[in-house]
């Protein structure tokens, strides 16, 4: 039997990139998921696209995870659909990044709200329901900029630190209720969306060099000598989502290839 079987689970942010690796991992492994996304068509495109590769049941819901209300309506739709919540992956985030002295307050504010009250809306409404049930297990996707300052991106960096100081206070409040928090801190995923449509050419600008020439900068800075994949975080998650992490919580997993190690 697969390991996360008939298991229901939840995926901020879930429409693309790793979100979308996310969910066909989860289904994988025998989940029905719940691709939650402020992007509706590519929420649904990665809902049809699940389901047909691994016949579990999918569902595409439209969500911003900084409104209350529609966190709320989310997990209340998850409960409806599959009469229970056991996994919430929290993976919704963005990056806004620059110097300290250029950033400007909206963007400051934009990150905080998607990657900490995102979370924090996310949990909020999936532990009362989990409390109810008995027990259920919550991930949030954080990142190495959760463990040490990342240059020039101080807001990311900032909200990353307070999310895994959440993931501990959440294990400690919520262990009596059966409920494990753990974060997951990837390194620099390579190949992603986010990497090869925004970072390499914000990055090759402001460092006046080619965007290869980036890519090259960030490989050379892991032991391991490659980028993060999918494969090495939804390996982790697996693990975290499943029984046989029983005795973890309150960690924050390091996906690094060695270049975090703390």
């Amino acid at each position: 039997m697969a390991v996360l079987q008939d298991r229901i689970a939840l995926v901020t942010g879930g429409a693309q990139g790793l979100g979308a690796a996310i969910c066909q991992r989860l289904a994988g492994e025998g989940a029905h998921v719940v691709v939650a996304d402020i992007k509706l068509e590519q929420a649904t495109a990665t809902a049809e696209a699940v389901a047909a590769a691994t016949g579990r049941r999918t569902l595409a819901l439209a969500v911003n995870v900084t409104d209350e209300a529609q966190a709320a309506g989310m997990v209340a739709r998850t409960v409806a659909e599959f009469g229970r919540l056991d996994l919430l992956v929290a993976n919704a985030g963005i990056v806004r990044s620059g110097p300290v002295d250029e950033l400007s307050l909206a963007d400051w504010r934009a990150v905080m709200e998607v990657n900490l009250t995102g979370y924090f809306l996310a949990v909020k409404y999936a532990a009362q329901v989990m409390k109810q049930q008995g027990g259920g297990v919550i991930v949030q996707i954080n990142s190495k900029s959760g463990k040490k300052g990342s240059y020039k991106n101080s807001a990311y960096a900032a909200s990353k630190f307070g999310g895994i100081g959440f993931t501990q206070s959440l294990a400690l409040e919520l262990a009596e209720f059966g409920i494990r928090v753990n974060a997951i801190c990837p390194g620099n995923l390579l190949d992603s969306p986010l990497w090869v449509n925004e970072l390499y050419g914000q990055y090759a600008k402001r460092l006046g060099i080619s965007e290869a020439e980036v890519r090259q900068k960030y490989v050379d800075q892991v032991p391991l000598r490659r980028g993060c994949t999918y494969d090495d975080v939804t390996n982790v998650l697996v693990f975290l989502a499943s029984d046989q992490s029983s005795y973890m919580t309150g960690q924050a997993i390091n996906v690094t290839g060695g270049q975090e190690m703390r």
